[in-house]
């Protein structure tokens, strides 16, 4: 687990005032108005005069979600007393990068449920949601070019490009029981801790704040973007579909090779290296094969482990906030790192 010195925030309640609370709705708190005004642009900007798009992205933005990105960029604007009509705007921009890659995502997965309910596709189809995600980009590099910043330009639109490399590289590895640990990590980079870099990185940037503090922050993002990713894949193998939003076992099922399957991989003797060449590489699964994977999954440890490459980035995360000055969005900052990977959804 992530230790810092920062004590827990309390909020007061009726029921019970020493309870700690959960530090995204803490920040979610602290932001409130910010995150109305944003949430005001994604509601104006996905506007469009063709009804279908209006329908699926109003869809998709209903389904609600942590809004975890959005946030980092106010925090990490607001920490450092910056202009946060121009935040506003950014984590709109931001949160508008993810919807969209979360369509895509979904039709490249093949996926019928996210957050509890149907996805788009599901609902209105793969060329539609396909087209929908690529109205949502082209929206997102509108509103970066009306804020008018080179800079908050080249770290979203490269962060954009770095997405799509790793979905193609994701795409590549799937079924490919030799995938190791170092191309893993490189995956999650690119599609998952990227944008959460960025989230962060535009904060210090507009605030007017030095190189080291954008590469900190940016830093942060990374690491606690790839703590986050570890974290989620680990969910996997060890949650239920009510609690996770989702059906367990589909990384099994679609072939995906996270960090609980390649450390179960590695410590496989021959007959379980066959079960996985078999279940993930041949594609050939029968209906219990997902309890025979959790219980090679477990006989190794590798829950645990994908737990401890966790805990490593969540550590390098707090210490990238080392530069940055006291206050109680930085606490929050270090406490949202531990919670992101101690999470069961």
């Amino acid at each position: 687990m992530v230790t810092t010195s920062a004590q827990p925030i309390k909020r007061t309640s009726m029921t019970d005032h020493n309870a700690p609370i959960n530090p995204l709705e803490e920040m979610a708190h602290l932001l409130d108005s910010d995150m109305r005004a944003v949430n005001a642009i994604i509601m104006t900007r996905m506007d469009s005069s063709v009804p279908l798009v209006n329908q699926l992205a109003g869809y998709l933005i209903a389904a609600g979600g942590k809004r975890v990105r959005p946030l980092l960029t106010l925090a990490s604007t607001a920490i450092f007393n910056g202009e946060m009509t121009r935040a506003h705007l950014l984590a709109a921009c931001v949160e508008f990068i993810h919807s969209a890659t979360l369509l895509h995502d979904d039709v490249v997965d093949e996926s019928a449920e996210r957050r509890g309910k149907a996805t788009a596709n599901e609902v209105f189809g793969n060329q539609a949601s396909v087209l929908v995600g690529d109205f949502l980009f082209s929206r997102s590099f509108q509103m970066m070019v009306d804020d008018g910043s080179l800079d908050v330009l080249r770290i979203l639109s490269d962060a954009s490009a770095i997405i799509a490399q790793g979905e193609v590289l994701q795409l590549s590895t799937a079924n490919n029981i030799d995938t190791g640990m170092e191309t893993y990590l490189e995956v999650i980079k690119s599609k998952t801790a990227a944008l959460f870099s960025a989230a962060c990185e535009v904060g210090p940037v507009i605030a007017g704040q030095d190189k080291t503090i954008q590469k900190s922050l940016a830093d942060y993002g990374m690491a606690m973007g790839i703590a986050f990713q570890i974290a989620d894949d680990i969910l996997d193998y060890s949650s239920d579909a009510a609690t996770l939003g989702k059906t367990v076992g589909d990384d099994f099922r679609e072939g995906k090779m996270t960090a609980p399957v390649i450390y179960a991989i590695q410590s496989a003797d021959t007959l379980e290296k066959e079960f996985w060449q078999r279940t993930l590489a041949d594609k050939n699964q029968n209906e219990d094969d997902f309890d025979l994977a959790l219980a090679m999954i477990n006989k190794h440890g590798a829950l645990e482990k994908s737990m401890a490459l966790a805990d490593e980035y969540a550590s390098r995360a707090v210490s990238a906030l080392n530069v940055v000055p006291e206050s109680a969005l930085k606490t929050l900052l270090i406490q949202l790192v531990d919670y992101s990977i101690r999470r069961k959804f």
